[in-house]
């Protein structure tokens, strides 16, 4: 018996801090475990963040940037902007999002010579693959009431890759892992319960702006906004329409998306080839020539690219980008030669 109501509640109190710890010790051996699980199934790195509404820098940025339609054709980023804003509402009792990043450096490449792929589309459908492994993941702790996404949603993977401590959003867009580089797919598992929270990085790009200089198409601004009309992944991927005149002029032999502003980037020079089965290219893509290329008929191309994101920009955009591709090439032969001759005349 408690001598007096005082004793009583200091007691209470007590008991109510020692849940609290005892809480919290098991949210951080939990997130611990979660993090050493994902990585056990190929994800090259894992971070934790609290959900929550996007801050208000952030916010703003994103509604300024679809009020002066630098998104371009893709009018689907128009919608559920407030789910957009605040994953909270895509799901009841979000509390935690599971931030995860998997690699696709290519460990082999199509023929320097050939037309060219974007490396993310060189395997099986990244959708997919990440999103399986993160319903492993999920099914590895029995949560009963989670939500996976892989770009599958109106999520900001970026802005809660960073909160998660991840890495940095760099100046091509492209989220930074410190010595890894930017070739990853980045996904998200959402959570109904407290966990044990990262801290977000220091940007560390620096005075650093090789990806604006290598950006073929300007479409990289200085003053860090991106112009996906000009982007020539857009183009030669969301594009439905015809290829602008600048995309056709510096598409080269790239029939698929754009990795120059990640190439560019110092930090994929510590970027390693993944080692995932689902990732890796198909000998029949490898073998493409060409000619191959020119005279792929719908069939083939169902068959070469089923269960691909090259299905993205369907038949008839694939097609349009190579012949687009092949004119380049004829012309840029064309004037070599016609250069030669002069100088040979001269």
């Amino acid at each position: 018996m408690y001598s007096s109501n005082k004793e009583f509640r200091i007691v209470e109190k007590l008991n109510d801090s020692l849940k609290h710890l005892e809480g919290k010790d098991d949210s951080i051996s939990l997130s611990k475990e979660i993090k050493a699980e994902a990585m056990n199934l190929g994800f090259f790195t894992c971070g934790i963040a609290r959900a929550g509404t996007v801050d208000k820098v952030t916010s703003s940025h994103i509604l300024h940037w679809l009020a002066d339609h630098d998104n371009a054709g893709m009018d689907y980023m128009n919608n559920y902007t407030e789910k957009r804003l605040n994953p909270v509402l895509l799901m009841d009792g979000l509390k935690s999002i599971v931030s995860v990043a998997l690699n696709y450096t290519p460990s082999k490449t199509l023929p320097k010579d050939q037309f060219q792929l974007s490396a993310y589309a060189l395997g099986q459908d990244y959708h997919e693959v990440v999103k399986t492994k993160l319903r492993l993941l999920a099914e590895h702790f029995q949560f009963k009431h989670y939500r996976v996404f892989c770009d599958s949603a109106p999520i900001l993977e970026r802005y809660w890759a960073e909160k998660a401590g991840l890495g940095w959003t760099g100046r091509n867009h492209q989220l930074i892992i410190p010595y890894a580089g930017s070739m990853f797919f980045l996904g998200e598992l959402f959570l109904d319960q407290e966990l044990d929270y990262d801290q977000p990085m220091k940007n560390r790009c620096g005075n650093c702006h090789r990806c604006i200089d290598a950006c073929p198409t300007h479409a990289l601004r200085k003053d860090q906004e991106i112009d996906a009309n000009l982007c020539l992944s857009y183009q030669l991927i969301e594009n439905r329409g015809e290829l602008s005149e600048k995309a056709k002029e510096k598409m080269g032999n790239v029939i698929y998306g754009c990795d120059r502003c990640q190439l560019a980037c110092p930090w994929n020079r510590f970027a390693g080839p993944n080692q995932i089965p689902e990732l890796q290219p198909r000998e029949e893509l490898l073998k493409m020539t060409k000619k191959d290329w020119e005279n792929l008929t719908v069939e083939e191309y169902r068959k070469l690219f089923k269960g691909s994101a090259v299905k993205r920009a369907k038949y008839a955009g694939l097609m349009r980008n190579i012949k687009a591709a092949q004119k380049t090439s004829e012309e840029i032969k064309k004037k070599k030669e016609d250069d030669h001759t002069e100088i040979s005349n001269s």
